[in-house]
C-alpha cells in the first residue's frame, strides 16, 4: 500500500513537471462578420439608390437635385428673394411628414406638428438634419432618403422598420437667427 502511494505520488510529480501550456481561445475572432456586414450594407444602399433613381426617371414633372449628403430632392416652393440658409445653432421651426417611397403615409404633418429645433443639435434623423440646411425660410421641398440617411438598420422602434428608405415633404416655417449668425464675417 505504501509503495503504491509512493508510485502514485512520483507519477503525479513527473506529470506536473511538464511545461505549462496556455489555454487556447475557444473561438478565434476575425473581421469576417464586419466585412460581411459592410458588404450587405453596400449592396442594400446600391439597391435603394437604384430604386430611387428609377422613381426620379419616372417623375417627368419635377427637377431633382442630388445633395452632397446622399439624398435627392426637388422644390415644391422656392423663395428666390431670400439668401439666408440655416446655420449651426440657429433655431428653425419646421413642418414635415414621413412617407414610404410608394407614398404611403407613415407619420402625417398633423401627427408630427410644427417642430422647433436647433440646427445640428436635434434628435432628427441624419437626412432630415442635413435637409433643413438646404432650405430658406418659406421654402418647401420633397426629399428622398435611402435608409442609411434615414433611420438606418434599427428603424424608429415604432412605425418605421429597419432599412426603410423614406420620403418627406419639408417646409421651413421660420428661421430664428442666433447673434453669431448675424455677423457678416461668418
Amino acid at each position: 500500500m505504501k509503495s503504491t502511494f509512493i508510485l502514485l505520488f512520483l507519477t503525479i510529480l513527473l506529470v506536473s513537471c511538464n511545461e505549462i501550456e496556455p489555454r487556447r481561445p475557444v473561438q478565434k475572432k476575425s473581421g469576417s462578420f464586419i466585412e460581411a456586414s459592410v458588404e450587405r450594407s453596400k449592396k442594400l444602399l446600391a439597391q435603394e439608390e437604384s430604386y430611387i433613381k428609377s422613381l426620379i426617371e419616372k417623375d417627368t414633372v419635377n427637377t431633382y437635385l442630388s445633395s452632397n449628403y446622399g439624398f435627392w430632392y426637388y422644390y415644391n416652393q422656392k423663395v428666390d428673394s431670400l439668401t439666408y440658409l440655416p446655420q449651426p445653432d440657429d433655431e428653425v421651426v419646421l413642418s414635415y411628414n414621413l412617407l414610404s417611397l410608394k407614398n404611403d403615409t407613415i407619420y402625417s404633418t398633423d401627427e408630427i406638428g410644427e417642430t422647433q429645433i436647433m440646427v445640428d443639435k436635434s434628435q432628427l434623423f441624419p437626412g432630415l438634419r442635413n435637409a433643413l440646411k438646404l432650405l430658406k425660410e418659406g421654402e418647401q421641398a420633397t426629399f428622398l432618403f435611402p435608409s442609411s440617411t434615414a433611420f438606418g438598420y434599427k428603424g424608429d422602434d415604432n412605425k418605421i422598420g429597419p432599412n426603410t428608405p423614406l420620403k418627406t415633404n419639408l417646409e421651413i416655417v421660420k428661421i430664428i437667427k442666433q447673434k453669431d449668425s448675424l455677423n457678416p464675417s461668418r
